[in-house]
């Protein structure tokens, strides 16, 4: 039950935040996860399931803006990766699922990296898919590593927002039929999935209404101060099942 509430609470909060900033709650959400010592295999599917949830509501706001062109090329690389990788997923060991997410969040915190990438048109949209479908389901939330490559000069603001939240909750879907295939169906938790879900569209709500509540610098580093603690925790956690084993 104190699962349940601490999930939920998560949920909530993390959605608030990319309410107000336009991504990295899923990022927080998949590392309080398995901060509060989820294994991959439900913490993983059940993260997919609540992200679904969530860019699916803003697919639906956004969807007369959707670039169905390029988010076609997305898929073609996006598809297969899931079902490569989320067997893997599911057997291996958790400590070093925890390493894996703690370079994660510190690379989501000083995303300075993705500001040198230079890939953009069709190469970059087939890049992008590949990252989504390869490393979304080990590390969940792909959001801060596709982004620079929707970041186009010759999209709308709305076309960016509408064609990324369709690829993301597409990739979401993909991640949690290549899940269930693997023995793990996220239905099967409707307890927690369900329950969370309705807090994260609470939650985008929420984070609509507090956009101007804090100023963006001070709102930047309140987020990454919350990441980096929870990436040190999780490095903690790894390395210390890693050599206890």
């Amino acid at each position: 039950m104190l699962l349940t509430a601490a999930l939920v609470v998560a949920a909530l909060v993390t959605a608030t935040l990319s309410g107000m900033a336009g991504m990295g709650g899923g990022a927080v959400l998949i590392a309080v996860m398995f901060a509060l010592g989820m294994p991959p295999a439900l913490a993983l599917p059940l993260h997919a399931g609540v992200q679904l949830a969530s860019n699916a509501s803003r697919s639906v706001v956004y969807s007369p803006h959707v670039r169905w062109g390029a988010l076609g090329l997305f898929m073609i690389t996006a598809v297969p990766g899931p079902f490569l990788v989320a067997p893997l997923v599911v057997d291996a060991n958790p400590d070093w699922i925890r390493l894996i997410m703690a370079v994660f969040i510190a690379m989501a915190v000083w995303p300075s990296w993705a500001q040198r990438l230079r890939i953009h048109g069709r190469g970059g949209l087939l890049a992008a898919g590949a990252i989504a479908g390869v490393i979304g389901p080990v590390v969940g939330a792909t959001g801060i590593l596709v982004a620079p490559f929707f970041l186009r000069d010759d999209w709308r603001k709305e076309q960016i927002i509408a064609t990324m939240a369709v690829a993301q909750a597409s990739g979401h879907l993909l991640k949690m039929a290549a899940f269930s295939l693997n023995g793990f169906n996220v239905l099967a938790r409707l307890d927690l999935l369900v329950p969370m879900a309705i807090a994260a569209l609470v939650g985008t709500l929420i984070g609509r209404r507090l956009v101007g509540l804090f100023s963006e610098v001070r709102f930047r580093q309140m987020i990454r101060a919350v990441m980096l603690v929870l990436a040190v925790k999780l490095a903690w956690d790894g390395l210390a099942g890693l050599l206890a084993g």
